[in-house]
């Protein structure tokens, strides 16, 4: 999610919502669920997924204009790229119960996110097809190149190839209480994490900042949701191309609809992430696409009514 102060965007973005781009905020409620043993499992609402601390690299993609920033965003080549291809990855065969094994799995996802949206990205030429790197930190607060992020959050720093933060000790106490739901969470907050190394990757990202600091504070913050929401479409069309493989189906689709539903902007905070009801259509059309492929022209929110984005 992203801080936004009198007309211009800040460099750090704040709590975000859902697991989709920057900083993962700690939950403020809770439901409860009946565990198959017949016991109470905590199922945390999500609420922001991210915090993300996105910070344009200064000496790429300058000299955006009005006319330039809107069509990399709104006709992005990326659209038309066709079908995400299967990664054919399986789910880690790790309990998210240590910090080895959290990074284990956010490492092989990390991969396979990486395999299943080359293709796409070289089909459309991406001057900028790197795999991001993966931090996975077990500190209150985390300093990186785009500033400092306090709390259990995941977040995306733009800078150089890009960096994915993600907290293991959030996913360990979560884990503990609901594995299920802990499953469903951190492969959807890694996706959406890498849905903004997509945007990155494709000038999505650095066009949308540049607009932002060129309008009023609302008109950003209305640009923030198209940025974050496309970002949890993106995440959704690979959980939904691999689906076949890492199987979401059963309790896992249970957990991750309750997910994608109960993610985005949390009351009293800024709008910069998108209604809970908006952040689960977005992530149902990436993740059914149209009803038989899934592909990235599913995520285009720049040509969504603004009732698609509030």
């Amino acid at each position: 999610m992203n801080y936004l102060s009198s007309k211009k965007l800040r460099v750090l973005a704040g709590a975000v919502a859902l697991a989709s781009c920057a900083v993962l905020a700690m939950p403020n409620a809770q439901a409860a669920q009946s565990s198959p043993s017949g016991a109470t499992a905590v199922r945390p609402t999500p609420g922001e997924i991210d915090t993300p601390l996105i910070v344009p690299d200064s000496g790429r993609d300058a000299g955006w204009n009005a006319a330039s920033a809107l069509k990399a965003v709104k006709n992005n080549k990326l659209y038309g790229t066709g079908n995400i291809a299967a990664s054919k990855c399986k789910r880690p065969a790790v309990a998210l119960n240590s910090e080895k094994n959290v990074r284990y799995f956010e490492s092989e996802l990390v991969r396979c996110l990486y395999a299943a949206w080359k293709p796409n990205l070289w089909r459309m030429g991406a001057r900028w097809d790197v795999k991001p790197a993966l931090v996975v930190h077990g500190y209150n607060t985390v300093k990186t190149t785009c500033g400092s992020v306090t709390g259990w959050v995941s977040f995306y720093c733009s800078t150089g190839g890009g960096t994915i933060y993600i907290p293991w000790r959030q996913l360990v106490t979560w884990y503990a209480q609901n594995p299920t739901y802990t499953v469903a969470y951190a492969t959807n907050t890694i996706a959406h994490e890498y849905g903004h190394h997509v945007q990155n990757m494709t000038s999505i990202m650095t066009a949308s900042f540049w607009r932002s600091n060129h309008m009023t504070y609302d008109a950003a913050l209305a640009e923030s949701r198209r940025r974050e929401l496309q970002a949890s479409c993106l995440g959704s069309a690979y959980i939904g191309a691999n689906k076949a493989y890492y199987p979401m189906s059963g309790g896992l689709l249970t957990e991750w609809k309750y997910v994608v539903s109960h993610s985005g902007d949390m009351p009293g905070g800024p709008r910069d992430h998108g209604s809970w009801t908006n952040h689960n259509f977005w992530s149902l059309a990436g993740f059914t696409g149209n009803g038989k492929n899934t592909h990235p022209g599913s995520c285009q929110t720049w040509s969504a009514p603004a009732t698609r984005i509030a």
